[in-house]
């Protein structure tokens, strides 16, 4: 595929049903759960009002999203800089392996780039194997952290 032929664009409030679809399959793939759809709608939508929770980036071919990713902000003391993170990662399964997410990733690269963000970073499951090479292959490399983590 060319992959020129998909453009990237901010999401916005009538993506809202495709965001919690995409979410969904993204959660039953990677994780095998199912997610709380009335949790999930009001979790998306409360990004798409206000932007200083993040952002939502929509890959479309011939006006078709196929493609998303959510981006949130974490501030760097030690860096002056914000990083973004790079969260619920979807592909749908039909583009993959086409140059989607090469294409998705560099865009967002770029993005980043023009705010003055000092990193990108993600989170992948361990046995996520696939995925963890995908990132290696865009040229992120594994951190030296190890995420801990307690629900309230």
């Amino acid at each position: 595929m060319n992959t020129s032929l998909c453009m990237f664009r901010r999401a916005e409030l009538q993506d809202l049903t495709t965001l919690v679809n995409f979410n969904q399959a993204l959660a039953q793939e990677a994780r095998g759960e199912k997610l709380d759809s009335q949790l999930l709608t009001s979790g998306i939508q409360a990004v798409l009002l206000d932007s200083h929770r993040g952002f939502y980036t929509v890959g479309e071919i011939e006006n078709k999203i196929v493609a998303v990713a959510l981006v949130t902000f974490e501030w760097s003391d030690w860096r002056n800089a914000w990083f973004w993170w790079l969260q619920d990662i979807f592909v749908k399964p039909s583009y993959r392996q086409q140059g989607i997410f090469h294409a998705f990733y560099t865009y967002l690269k770029t993005q980043a780039q023009i705010e003055k963000v000092c990193g990108l970073r993600l989170y992948v499951y361990k046995g996520n194997i696939r995925a963890q090479e995908v990132y290696q292959r865009v040229g992120m490399n594994p951190a030296n952290s190890i995420i801990f983590e307690e629900y309230l």
